[in-house]
């Protein structure tokens, strides 16, 4: 045997050690490997229901999210209708406020009058009634001084 057999031969005893040493950490990584196809294998096997369940939740959901809008579609019809009456109605409230502004301006100016007219009267027919009762006092007044002024005379005739 030669230098190179027997380096050879050191090569291949190294090589056939080295192969066992890794057989026993191939074979664990292979029970590691096993142990997660089974583990991702349990696990599919328990979403798929829960994925079923969850697709027929997210239909759910998406129809009653479609009869929302439905409703909301008939809200904001109504809701539009609403801001129509609110429109018209202010229309005639403002309508309503002009036609009680020119009654009342029509009506006051002919009221005003008749009560001024009323004042005036009752003011003339107060400084008549003053007027006669003055008369009255004034007259009463010269009939006493003509009777002291007659007595007076006649008493001095006789004294």
């Amino acid at each position: 045997m030669d230098g190179w057999e027997v380096a050879l031969l050191v090569l291949a005893g190294a090589f056939l050690m080295l192969a066992l040493a890794l057989v026993v950490p191939i074979l664990r990584l292979r029970h590691t490997v096993d142990a997660a196809t089974r583990a991702i294998n349990d696990i599919n096997e328990r979403t798929a229901p829960l994925l079923g369940n969850v697709n027929t939740t997210v239909l759910g959901v998406n129809e009653a999210l479609g009869q929302v809008h439905t409703t909301l579609d008939g809200v904001n019809l109504q809701l539009a209708k609403v801001d129509t009456i609110t429109g018209h109605a202010q229309s005639v409230t403002a309508n309503v406020a002009n036609l009680a502004t020119v009654v009342s301006s029509a009506a006051a100016n002919p009221l005003v009058k008749v009560a001024a007219f009323g004042y005036g009267v009752r003011r003339a027919a107060a400084a008549r009634r003053h007027a006669d009762e003055e008369r009255e006092v004034r007259t009463t007044l010269k009939q006493q001084r003509k009777a002291a002024r007659a007595a007076r005379k006649a008493g001095q005739v006789t004294g």
